[in-house]
């Protein structure tokens, strides 16, 4: 087959095509593998080895490789067993909690009797525009008993309430993460409200059907791809539990060094000076987000399909 000049041929075609593509993907690919894979590659290596110093401790350390040791070091570790459980506590207590909340408000907000819903939608959402240490500042000015009008007030009626406590600490900073996020998450199941078409609600009402009977019949099973959505983001976020606690820290002595296995990895890596370690506790953590994950949507998917 004959070719003229003016005529391209298929691989100088395929490449003129494909050039725009790569300049708008190439910068997006090498932030995602320099500060996303690349961090994680590193910790997996990094979880393999151990720095042993080599003679009478008078020459330079050296990096050994010891397999899998770190993790068995970090699951045998009392304070780390200790760590993780608080963590699936909080789990659940923090994940039913947040999805609740969220679509409680996306559905009031989405009735056709409320009032200046866009108002509140803008004010439910503020929060997360918050940092979440100032959040935790903020908040941790209300938890102590000697700056906090509310608990004030409380004592004063004869309601002694210590958040920061031992056993209501995890409470405290549930309340924290749920006046954060809970906004956020809710705007996504608003805009999934939002498109929903109107028809549908119109023929139910010709059907007779109330607003309950709209809610559980038709909102809830149609935006229930947006609710897996913001539930499997709370575990995740849950499981990354960091921030919180260790600005709350200083306040109260319930929340040790290693109160969650965030907090763990990162004792052990900047006051123990064991990376390794801390590497390997962070894999732990990354692997148990992965695996709840992939469970948590195994479930939803299976009963999607036994419902159809």
């Amino acid at each position: 087959m004959a070719f003229t000049r003016d005529t391209p041929t298929p691989g100088v075609r395929q490449r003129t095509r494909l050039s725009p593509a790569w300049g708008f993907v190439a910068p997006f690919t090498v932030m995602f593998l320099a500060f996303y894979l690349a961090p994680i590659a590193y910790a997996l290596v990094d979880s393999l080895f151990a720095t042993k110093s080599s003679g009478l401790g008078f020459g330079p350390p050296q990096r050994v490789f010891v397999f899998l040791r770190n993790y068995t070091d970090a699951l045998s570790s009392p304070a780390f067993q200790a760590s993780l459980g608080r963590l699936f506590l909080f789990c659940i207590i923090e994940v039913p909690l947040m999805v609740a909340t969220a679509t409680v408000l996306a559905l009031l907000l989405e009735t056709g009797k409320a009032l200046w819903p866009r108002f509140f939608r803008v004010v439910y959402f503020m929060p997360y525009g918050v940092p979440g240490v100032i959040a935790t500042l903020l908040w941790g000015f209300l938890y102590i008993p000697a700056t906090s009008p509310v608990l004030q007030g409380l004592k004063a009626i004869g309601i002694g309430l210590v958040p920061l406590s031992s056993t209501n600490v995890l409470f405290a900073i549930a309340n924290i993460s749920l006046w954060l996020y809970a906004g956020y998450n809710m705007i996504i199941l608003t805009a999934a409200l939002q498109s929903i078409p109107t028809e549908i609600y119109e023929a139910a009402r010709i059907d007779g059907a109330g607003e309950w009977k709209l809610i559980w019949l038709i909102k809830l099973p149609l935006i229930r791809g947006s609710i897996v959505l913001v539930t499997l983001f709370t575990v995740i976020g849950t499981l990354q539990l960091f921030v919180e606690p260790l600005v709350l820290s200083p306040l109260t002595t319930a929340i040790s060094s290693d109160f969650t296995p965030n907090m763990a990895a990162y004792a052990n890596a900047f006051t123990k000076n064991n990376s390794s370690v801390a590497a390997a506790m962070a894999v732990i953590v990354a692997i148990i987000a992965f695996a709840m994950s992939y469970i948590f949507l195994r479930i939803v998917n299976s009963k999607g399909r036994q419902a159809w």
